[in-house]
C-alpha cells in the first residue's frame, strides 16, 4: 500500500486507486474496493488496543467496508463506546457458535451485564453448564481465535432468513423477523463457522480479534467476560453482586409473570390490544415493590431517621423518592426530603476537574461538615436553619428554620446517597439505604440485547427536550460526561444498599419511540452525534409505537415523558 500526500488534481480517467486520510494527516493509497482493514492496518500495525471498525466520512464502518473513493477514516478502537459494542457482540457470535458445535440441543440466552464487564447467559434446553463444560467451550472458543476464522455477512431475501430461523425454532426471532417487511425485505446474517445468525449491528472482520475473554460459572448461568472500556486489554477481577444479581432475577422473573420476554413478545401484545393488561401490571408491580420498601422502612421507624437515595441519571429517582414518600404517610411515617443541591460550597471553593472546569459532581462539591452537622440537630428535634444555594450567585444563602418531629424521617436524594463518606457522623443503624436504576432485561431475541444504559438515554433525551429544552444532540453531547461522573460515583456504592429498586417499565420503549424518533432525526448529518442517533433510531425500528394515554398519572415513566400528578407534590 502506498503512503503519500492527498493530491488535490483529479484526473479525467476513472479511478483506479482510492486514498484515505487519517487524522494524524498521513495519507494511504490503495486499489479502488481495498477494504478499510488494509488501510487501518497500513496506518497503525497491530497495536496494543484493537481497531474493530471505522468511521469513514463520518459513517460509522465495518473493517470489511471496500473503500471506492477517497475518504477520511477514523479507527474505532476497542476502547470507544462503539469499538466495545462491536467487540461484545462479535464475542457472543462466537459463543453461540461454539456452544451450537458442541451441545446443539442447548438454548443460549444472553441476558444481562455485570458491573466487572460480563454477560450473565442462561441455558435453556437442558441443566446449567458444569465448570469442566464451560472449561471445554473456552478451549474451542480460543482454538477459533487462533484460526483467524472469517466472520462473513451475508445478505438474503427476508423470507429466506426467516426459514433459517423458523427451521431452528427460534420463534421469537421469526416473529421479529415478520414484522420487518414493513420496512425492508432482506436481511444480513453472520457467518461463523457454517453457522448463520443474526445480530444487530456490526462485527469484527475475524475471530482473531477476539484475543480478551473468560467464563466463569455464575449459578443459575454463567458469565462471558469481556474486557471494560477503560482497560480494553484486560479483564477485572471477577467481583460478587448479590443484590444486583437478585434484582436483575426479580425482573426477569416479572417479564415470565407477563408474558413479554423479547420485543416481538412485546410488539405481539400491543397488536393485540394487551399492552392495556401489560401497564396494568407493570405499573402495580412497581408499586408493590415501593410498599414492601417502605413496609422495611416503617418496621424500623424508631431507628432509620434518615432514607438515602442514589442511582443514575434517568433512573427516575425523583418521581420514586415522592411515592415512596406517599406509602410511608401510609405507614404514619412523615417524610421531610432535604436537598443536596442547597449544600454546595461557595462557587470559588468548588474543586475542579482535569480539565479545569468545576466538577460539581465531586464529593468535596459539597459541605458535609455543614450537612452531617444539620442531619444530626434534625434528628435530635432541635429547630434548625437550612442552608439554600443560589445558583446565579454560586454562593450558598439562609434558608428556612425546621424543627422535625420524632414520626419524621429525612429523605436525601442524589449522585452521592450510598457513598458511606456522605455521612460518616450517622451511625448505620439510622439510616435506609436505596439504590435505583432502569435496569432492562427485556431483549431483541435471545442473542440480542437492550442495553440498560441505552434505555436510560433514550429517557434522557426526552426528558431534556420536554423540561429543559435540549436538543437530542445537546443530551448525546453531555452524555459520555454523565456516565463517566456515575462510574466513578455511583456504581461503586450500589451493593451498600439496603434495597435495589429497578425503575424499568417492560413497555417503556414502545411508549418512548414516537417521542424520541423527531428529536434523533433532527441531529444533523454533518454532527459527529449523528453516528449514535442513528444507531438509536436503528434499534427502536424493530418496536411498535404506542400512544401515552394508558399511562398512570402517577407512572416513573411520567417524570419523562410530562404530565406527572406528582411533579409539585411536596410531601
Amino acid at each position: 500500500m502506498k503512503s503519500e500526500q492527498m493530491s488535490t488534481v483529479r484526473s479525467a480517467k476513472p479511478r483506479q486507486t482510492a486514498q484515505v486520510r487519517f487524522p494524524d494527516g498521513r495519507t494511504f493509497e490503495a486499489p479502488v474496493g481495498t477494504p478499510v482493514e488494509q488501510y487501518v492496518k497500513a496506518a497503525l500495525g497491530n497495536g496494543q488496543v484493537p481497531v474493530v471498525a471505522a468511521l469513514v466520512d463520518g459513517e460509522l464502518h465495518e473493517l470489511t467496508y471496500p473503500l471506492r473513493s477517497d475518504a477520511r477514516v477514523d479507527p474505532v478502537f476497542l476502547s470507544d463506546s462503539d469499538g466495545v459494542r462491536i467487540y461484545r457482540r462479535s464475542l457472543s457470535f462466537l459463543l453461540v457458535t461454539v456452544v451450537r458445535e458442541l451441545f446443539p440441543q442447548v438454548q443460549i440466552h444472553v441476558d444481562y451485564t455485570l458491573p466487572f464487564g460480563g454477560f450473565f447467559c442462561q441455558v435453556r434446553g437442558r441443566e446449567p453448564f458444569s465448570a469442566e463444560e464451560l472449561a471445554q467451550i473456552e478451549v474451542r472458543m480460543r482454538e477459533i481465535v487462533a484460526q483467524d476464522a472469517l466472520i462473513a455477512r451475508e445478505p438474503m431475501p427476508l423470507d429466506e432468513a426467516i426459514a433459517i430461523f423458523h427451521a431452528r425454532g427460534e420463534v421469537e426471532k421469526v416473529q421479529l423477523l415478520v414484522r420487518r417487511h414493513k420496512h425492508k425485505d432482506y436481511l444480513s446474517l453472520y457467518n461463523l463457522c457454517g453457522v448463520r445468525d443474526y445480530f444487530h449491528g456490526y462485527m469484527v472482520p475475524s475471530t482473531g480479534y477476539l484475543r480478551y475473554f473468560a467464563l466463569h460459572p455464575w449459578p443459575p448461568g454463567f458469565v462471558l467476560q469481556y474486557p471494560r472500556r477503560h482497560r480494553p486489554t484486560e479483564l477485572l477481577p471477577v467481583g460478587d453482586y448479590p443484590q444486583l444479581t437478585a434484582i436483575f432475577n426479580e425482573y426477569g422473573e416479572w417479564l415470565r409473570v407477563l408474558g413479554v420476554e423479547s420485543v416481538s413478545e412485546l410488539n405481539a401484545a400491543i397488536a393485540s390490544g394487551r399492552i392495556r393488561e401489560i401497564v396494568l401490571v407493570s405499573e402495580a408491580l412497581h408499586e408493590q415493590r415501593i410498599a414492601q420498601i417502605a413496609d422495611q422502612i416503617a418496621h424500623r421507624r424508631n431507628g432509620v431517621r434518615l432514607v438515602l437515595i442514589a442511582g443514575p441519571s434517568a433512573a427516575g429517582k425523583t418521581t420514586f423518592s415522592k411515592r415512596l414518600s406517599v406509602q410511608l404517610l401510609v405507614h404514619g411515617v412523615r417524610p421531610f426530603p432535604l436537598e443536596l443541591d442547597n449544600y454546595f460550597v461557595d462557587r470559588e471553593k468548588t474543586p475542579r476537574d482535569e480539565l479545569g472546569k468545576y466538577d460539581f459532581e465531586a464529593l468535596k462539591a459539597l459541605d458535609l461538615p455543614l450537612f452531617n452537622q444539620h442531619l444530626l440537630a434534625l434528628m435530635r428535634g432541635e429547630a434548625v436553619q437550612l442552608t439554600r444555594f443560589n445558583f446565579k450567585t454560586g454562593q450558598r444563602e439562609e434558608g428556612e428554620t425546621v424543627q422535625l418531629g420524632p414520626d419524621h424521617v429525612i429523605i436525601v436524594e442524589g449522585i452521592h446517597g450510598l457513598n458511606p463518606q456522605l455521612v460518616p457522623s450517622i451511625p448505620r443503624e439510622y439510616t435506609f439505604r436505596i439504590f435505583i436504576s432502569a435496569l432492562t432485561q427485556l431483549n431483541l431475541d435471545r442473542h440480542n440485547r437492550v442495553p440498560t444504559t441505552d434505555t436510560r438515554l433514550i429517557r434522557r433525551i426526552v426528558r431534556d427536550a420536554t423540561y429543559r429544552g435540549y436538543t437530542a444532540e445537546e443530551t448525546l453531547n453531555r452524555w459520555e460526561s454523565v456516565r463517566r461522573g456515575e462510574k466513578q460515583h455511583v456504581f461503586p456504592h450500589q451493593e451498600h444498599a439496603d434495597v435495589m429498586f429497578n425503575s424499568a417499565l417492560v413497555y417503556e420503549l414502545a411508549v418512548l419511540k414516537p417521542l424520541v424518533e423527531p428529536l434523533l432525526l433532527q441531529v444533523e448529518p454533518s454532527s459527529p452525534r449523528r453516528v449514535e442517533a442513528k444507531r438509536l433510531l436503528a434499534f427502536l425500528e424493530w418496536i411498535e409505537p404506542c400512544g401515552p394515554n394508558l399511562i398512570p398519572d402517577n407512572s416513573i415513566l411520567r417524570e419523562f415523558i410530562g404530565d406527572s400528578i406528582l411533579q409539585d407534590y411536596v410531601p
